[in-house]
């Protein structure tokens, strides 16, 4: 495990596109990454069954894969699969097929080689199991207070919610409208300018081919009530000095120092909580000259808290990248987690960390949905106390 941030050197930020309260920014490649390609891998609406183990799987919604396809040497790679979407491409709005059952399909693992220079994955899932799987095993040292289920079982079973793509009010216009750039290689999208998803490939052709799939993807319950809640936001506009402007050499100077100062804006006020965070990095498969990692957030309470996935190339430049933004209710159990670890799961030890008396920690313990690891008995004099006090 390693502590990074995140960063997108080599990918520019254009104008965003509004509509309603969805803002899209686009992500631009000056020289987009050809030995690393990804196309889908498209199952549709269905359930799904991910085997992580021979002993552990989980049901999840499972729309589609992506299959990456890299060459060692730096030499191009085919992107193989991408006729299976269609369409003119120039505008996002190719329909994705759709399955004439819905059949329950069983996956083995979240990153699965399928050929010597392909390998298939889950995206966003990959990130959300290594979410789930914080602090799985429960207690390491059995004090009195935990259950035997606790013990025995730790925090199986375990789930947490997401909204599809499809039930975020706007989000699916605002994908088939909006217009795709020349060298667009990931966007950035907004609901409500709260920062929703980031999503980066490595070439302009895998990006029209997965365009359509970003409507498919998980959200967080936040960005589903800002879409459901909030009005439209308001539309940057540049504006530009006419007095200034004498020949088409000076036009260009202030049409060029107005994306600038939108790009310098976006990247550290708008993507500061993205991009301005400490996560921690783990390796999930090795793929050549390329490596794709999962991170957590450090778990802030009332700071935007991300989780997700990247593919980056051996001089640490990023080629992929996908994240889910956690709500504050996840936020709040991965924080907890997070001490109660760091405090070896002692509660008066973690208590006096957080400032917080045994009885108060039990039951946010509780109203965390984490109740059952408690014993019984010791949950109800903890509540007696709180009554009391």
């Amino acid at each position: 495990m390693t502590a990074a941030t995140l960063d997108l050197t080599g990918l520019a930020t254009r104008p965003a596109q509004v509509w309603g309260g969805v803002r899209l920014v686009p992500l631009v490649r000056d020289e987009p990454i050809t030995s690393l390609r990804l196309h889908p891998h498209l199952y549709g609406d269905e359930p799904g069954i991910v085997r992580t183990d021979r002993r552990a799987s989980y049901l999840a919604y499972i729309p589609h894969a992506f299959v990456a396809n890299w060459t060692a040497d730096g030499s191009p790679a085919a992107a193989y699969g991408t006729q299976l979407l269609t369409g003119d491409g120039g505008n996002g709005d190719s329909p994705l097929p759709r399955p004439s059952c819905v059949p329950l399909r069983f996956h083995h693992r979240m990153a699965r080689r399928t050929g010597k220079n392909r390998l298939r994955f889950l995206p966003l899932h990959m990130a959300m199991e290594g979410y789930l799987a914080l602090h799985f095993g429960g207690p390491d040292i059995v004090w009195e207070e935990w259950s035997h289920r606790a013990v025995s079982h730790g925090l199986s079973p375990r789930a947490e919610q997401a909204y599809v793509g499809t039930t975020v009010t706007g989000l699916q216009d605002a994908l088939r409208v909006f217009e795709i750039h020349p060298g667009q290689c990931g966007v950035l999208i907004y609901v409500a300018d709260a920062l929703a998803s980031a999503f980066v490939v490595p070439h302009p052709d895998d990006y029209r081919a997965l365009h359509p799939t970003l409507v498919q993807n998980l959200y967080g319950e936040l960005i589903y009530h800002y879409a459901m809640l909030s009005a439209p936001v308001q539309d940057f506009r540049a504006r530009i000095d006419g007095g200034s402007v004498r020949t088409l050499a000076d036009l260009r100077i202030q049409v060029r120092r107005q994306r600038d100062e939108w790009a310098a804006f976006h990247d550290d006020v708008m993507a500061g909580g993205l991009l301005d965070t400490d996560y921690t990095f783990g390796q999930v498969y090795r793929m050549g000259p390329f490596t794709l990692s999962r991170f957590l957030p450090p778990f802030h309470r009332q700071r935007e808290n991300h989780i997700g996935e990247t593919i980056t190339d051996a001089d640490g430049r990023l080629a992929y990248l996908k994240t889910f933004r956690l709500s504050e209710n996840q936020v709040r159990r991965g924080h907890l987690l997070t001490c109660l670890a760091a405090g070896d799961w002692h509660l008066e030890t973690t208590a006096a960390a957080l400032d917080l008396t045994a009885a108060q920690l039990a039951l946010r313990i509780e109203s965390a949905g984490f109740g059952a690891l408690l014993r019984q008995d010791v949950l109800d004099r903890y509540r007696a106390q709180a009554r009391r006090s």
